[in-house]
């Protein structure tokens, strides 16, 4: 399975080539600049914004079964208001952890 790997953190484009040792994949990172720091926090914020972003994508479609169940007689008007307001809530506590981890890795890559 070595192979596999080292392709897909190849093309993954983090910016580290796996160095395949034997039985290892080694990931020689170079030292970390303030440039390199910003650059890896940039990361960071573009994978906060995609899992929000999927989040939201979630979110729609839970949206859009609790209307469809309405409309096909399935729960009444005030049980897919108690759903809309639980995906709601769900949705708002995951886009929070996101955004905590998010702020924890920033202070992470930032302190020296």
């Amino acid at each position: 399975l070595l192979r596999p790997i080292e392709k897909a953190l190849q093309l993954a484009n983090i910016g580290v080539n796996p160095i395949v040792d034997g039985s290892l994949i080694r990931l020689p990172f170079p030292d970390l600049s303030k440039e390199r720091r910003q650059e890896f926090v940039k990361t960071a914020h573009r994978l906060a914004e995609e899992g929000r972003v999927s989040v939201r994508h979630i979110r729609r479609d839970a949206m859009e079964a609790a209307k469809k169940l309405k409309k096909d007689g399935k729960i009444s008007e005030d049980d897919e208001k108690r759903l809309e307001k639980d995906v709601q809530a769900a949705t708002d506590k995951a886009i929070a952890d996101i955004n905590g981890h998010l702020a924890a890795k920033e202070k992470e890559l930032l302190t020296v």
